[in-house]
């Protein structure tokens, strides 16, 4: 059977040479970063090269670039080193569950959390944000692009409304990286968070950028790693992929690979809404290249993801953090969906590797699965009735 990966917003293969690049650091060159012998020295240039290659990435100086363990870390670094009780923090009520567990528990604390609802389209008011904001506002933190519609948010102008207020500015740009043009500079902003799995890099590393003079508090105390900014000896393997996942993603944008995914995801979605009673949450909104959420009426989302697995494709009815739950996507309710259209609605996130014989194989199967549960449902109420 033929498979078809698009679940890329969960996450992404290793490329080869991102595997290439990370091999010696297991075996050969296997040393401690912060050793003075010859092995810990190969160890540490390969830290050294991969934070030039990331401050190329984030337009930022090379002492600017934090390494961690990945976007939740980040999230969770910017909130948490910086939010205390009495603060007042905005963000918005389309963030990762990273962003938002966060909030609750800063609020726990003490600080006052405004949440900011986005229109119907899934965007972001920066007006709102001007209006939100305090005498004690602290920090505002806005994601780059939503990882379930795709939805790219207007950082740059929020970003403005931040220096303005003299307020510190956060960007989630998870979902983003690889896919939208990264600079700091330009956002205006004081910290930004990737991670390397969801731009075909190793799970459990990532970065940070963190603005020289920004009192991020860390999150992890020890050695003087990271410029006393996080603690814990380097993963230099993974620390490396990182770095040449992230040169990739830069050489992709030359070579204009996000315009071929943005053909494909087009043909898709097309295709998709030739379905009857099929609509694109985030329609309208300028979004990712690679990304669609479709509701499906009359179809229960966890059924249609389960049986396109059975035809072999993969696809995500929402955020995989909360996989196994069966709230409704706390993103697509916040767009204004009811509780039954945002459980019926699937998201489909294309590998920038993906291919036309991958779109042709869904537009065959995905109708066919559509039909299948449709002529179900009748059947299964009565049951239920």
């Amino acid at each position: 059977m033929r498979r078809v990966y698009c679940d890329a917003n969960a996450t992404t293969p290793l490329l080869p040479e991102v595997m290439d690049a990370m091999r010696p650091y297991w075996m050969e060159d296997f040393g401690n970063a912060s050793s003075i012998h010859m092995q810990g020295q190969k160890a540490r240039t390969a830290v050294d090269h991969a934070r030039e290659t990331l401050a190329r990435f984030f337009n930022c100086r090379e002492a600017e670039v934090v390494f961690n363990s990945g976007g939740t870390e980040g999230d969770n670094t910017a909130i948490f080193g910086l939010v205390r009780a009495g603060d007042h923090f905005i963000t918005t009520s389309i963030e990762h569950s990273a962003v938002l567990r966060a909030a609750e528990r800063v609020a726990e604390r003490g600080a006052e959390v405004t949440f900011v609802a986005p229109r119907a389209n899934g965007l972001i008011d920066p007006e709102e944000i001007r209006r939100a904001i305090r005498p004690t506002t602290r920090l505002i933190s806005v994601m780059l692009a939503n990882n379930e519609t795709g939805v790219v948010q207007p950082v740059e102008e929020i970003g403005r409304i931040a220096a303005e207020a003299k307020v510190f500015f956060h960007i989630d740009a998870v979902q983003g990286a690889g896919k939208v043009a990264l600079d700091v500079r330009r956002f205006c902003c004081h910290l930004c968070s990737i991670s390397a799995h969801k731009i075909h890099g190793p799970k459990g590393v990532g970065a940070m950028y963190v603005r020289r003079g920004t009192p991020v508090e860390p999150l992890l105390v020890g050695g003087s790693h990271e410029r006393r900014q996080r603690a814990g000896t380097e993963n230099v393997p993974g620390i490396a992929g990182l770095g040449k996942a992230v040169e990739l993603a830069m050489e992709s944008f030359e070579a204009g690979t996000m315009e071929r995914v943005s053909r494909l995801r087009d043909r898709l979605e097309a295709g998709l809404l030739a379905i009857p009673g099929t609509r694109v949450n985030g329609s309208g909104a300028p979004r990712v290249a690679n990304t669609t959420n479709i509701y499906f009426d009359q179809v229960e989302g966890e059924a249609l993801v389960i049986a396109l697995d059975l035809k072999g494709v993969a696809v995500s009815g929402g955020s995989t953090c909360h996989s196994g739950s069966t709230e409704p996507s706390h993103v697509l309710m916040a767009m204004g969906l009811g509780k039954n259209a945002a459980r019926a609605s699937l998201r489909f996130s294309l590998l920038k590797t993906a291919t036309d014989e991958d779109v042709d194989h869904m537009l065959r199967v995905v109708p066919e699965a559509v039909e299948h549960l449709r002529a179900l449902a009748p059947e299964v109420a009565g049951t239920l009735g």
